[in-house]
């Protein structure tokens, strides 16, 4: 298989109360979840390649200082007032369910420049989506929502799951997005569903010199893919312009700061936003968060460990409420025959290694995977691999009628337009040792998911990203000790380098991908009131 980003989106979720009796239920038609490492799902969930705009790498100090064009009125990108009209149908490139019944959702289209250098070398459309205020007398402005990967789809999340901002709707708008390259704004696709049927199957952890020549031409195939079908937007995709795009959006909304809620690799975009545009940052939160100072080795090198500390979590609960758990050293034996023998996984797909510890590193997202995990597990020991098939195919963008979302490929397209290391099999190879250590499970795949931009058409804009803030607003940057793609060091590595004053940590000690969401009463009360009533939580704060 091609390497699955060690960066990771955050739009999977399991169903509030899993039943284990009630495999039929099993989400694979939710929205598709988070890729294991970006450099990070936290990390480009790790960030696309595309060629870097003048001044806007991360090796210099605000905008002024880079001598980058600052984001054009909205005017000047063609942007003009927002149209905002009745949402059409969920598309496949989304990889979305139907949206909540209803009239609340509008969606209006952002035109931005698809080069900020040159303006006048044409537009693209960005898409949104919103729901009003239900207090409008008391509104505070727009709440715009980047819900990570890169890759995630803003227009299908959001809605899919509003009920949890239900308390956050009442003083604003709840504004998402499709960053570009994702979804319905000019979507990055490299291969089609029966290709990528065979691509997300194939061995990800070479141990031959064959093999990793297998490897390494699977991935080159799939980038020629994407440069075939992409290659207009693969210069453009990345963070820095996402950012950009983020104050057109705010200016386009009429609110003097932009009011933001990034979770995950969206934690890495308003970072970067920050960066660019201090002093037009409003109230911010930052959620799962991605280590700015990690570059894409040592993000994947500190996944596996994340991924690593959540399944020993997982086998401790599940040994005290089971009793059929499997031991780590059983998972390990399990993948390694999943590997020469295959079993089936319904449809007339086969539950390969690759597709196997796909679906559990999903499963390891949320608490509320676990159970399906427990029977996924047991299942394919017996050799049926329905249920890991189904967790892996979430992951990886595959829809229940076999079609492909964007996300993994835009997830890739980002990354590699944002970071520019370039690593060779033999460089790899050195490394596998200490991943493996990291991880037993997942640290061969991780290690291999370094191979993500071999033969990428476009050169990364950075070594690691610039998110200094100073004179920026603060931002709540709150860490979940038990989360397995944005391991929880990496908060404060956040707070650390948005700068004094303005990164403002806050930890949640739980388990699972994010804090927000996780349902913690300690977490949301903090968050509210900070977006709500802009009283900042006292520093070092811990939510359990």
């Amino acid at each position: 298989m091609g390497p699955t980003s060690t960066r990771t989106p955050r739009t999977a979720r399991a169903p509030r109360s899993p039943a284990r009796t009630m495999k039929a239920s099993l989400p694979s038609s939710e929205p598709p979840g988070a890729a294991v490492s970006r450099s990070v799902r936290a990390g480009c969930l790790f960030a696309a390649g595309l060629l870097a705009v003048v001044g806007c790498t991360g090796d210099g100090g605000g905008v002024a200082a880079q001598g980058a064009p600052a984001s054009p009125k909205p005017s000047a990108a063609g942007a003009g007032t927002l149209r905002w009209s009745s949402c059409p149908a969920p598309s496949t490139a989304e990889g979305a369910p139907a949206r909540p019944p209803g009239d609340e959702w509008e969606c209006a289209t952002l035109r931005a420049p698809l080069d900020y250098a040159k303006p006048d070398r044409g537009t693209l459309d960005i898409a949104m989506i919103r729901a009003r205020a239900t207090d409008p007398a008391h509104r505070i402005g727009s709440l715009v929502f980047n819900f990570g990967g890169p890759g995630g789809s803003g227009v299908a999340t959001l809605p899919a799951f509003a009920e949890d901002y239900r308390d956050l709707r009442k003083r604003y708008d709840l504004v998402s997005f499709d960053p570009r390259g994702v979804g319905r704004s000019s979507g990055v696709t490299c291969l089609d569903d029966k290709q990528l049927d065979s691509y997300y199957a194939a061995g990800a952890t070479p141990r031959t010199g064959d093999e990793q020549k297998a490897l390494i031409g699977r991935v080159e195939k799939y980038a020629q893919g994407c440069a075939k079908h992409s290659g207009k937007v693969l210069p453009y995709v990345g963070t820095t312009d996402a950012a950009r795009d983020m104050d057109l959006m705010r200016q386009a909304l009429g609110d003097d700061r932009l009011h933001y809620f990034g979770v995950s690799y969206g934690t890495e975009l308003g970072g970067v936003y920050a960066h660019l545009f201090p002093h037009r940052v409003g109230r911010a939160l930052f959620d799962a968060v991605v280590d700015p100072t990690a570059d894409p080795e040592e993000g994947a090198l500190g996944q596996a460990r994340g991924f690593e500390l959540a399944l020993g979590n997982y086998l401790t609960a599940c040994t005290a409420t089971h009793d059929n758990c499997p031991t780590e050293q059983q998972i390990v034996a399990l993948l390694d025959r999943l590997g020469r023998n295959p079993v089936p996984g319904g449809e007339g797909r086969m539950l390969t290694q690759s597709l196997a510890t796909t679906g559990i590193a999903q499963s390891l997202y949320s608490k509320d995977f676990w159970d399906y995990l427990t029977e996924g597990l047991e299942d394919a020991e017996n050799g049926d691999g329905k249920i890991l098939m189904a967790l892996g195919d979430a992951m990886n963008g595959r829809g229940q009628d076999g079609r492909y979302s964007t996300l993994q490929a835009s997830l890739t397209a980002i990354s590699c337009a944002d970071y520019a290391q370039r690593y060779t099999a033999a460089e790899i190879t050195d490394k596998v040792p200490a991943f493996r250590k990291a991880s037993p499970v997942f640290g061969d795949f991780m290690a291999w998911s370094l191979t993500q931009c071999t033969g990428w058409p476009v050169k990364g804009a950075w070594q690691r990203p610039d998110v200094g803030a100073k004179g920026s607003a603060p931002v709540l940057v709150v860490g979940n000790t038990g989360d397995p793609a944005t391991p929880y060091e990496g908060a404060r590595r956040m707070a650390q380098a948005l700068g004094e004053g303005v990164g403002i940590e806050m930890t949640y000690r739980g388990q699972g991908h994010g804090a927000y969401d996780s349902g913690n009463p300690c977490v949301k009360k903090a968050v509210d009131a900070y977006l709500l009533d802009g009283t900042v939580p006292g520093r070092g704060t811990v939510c359990s």
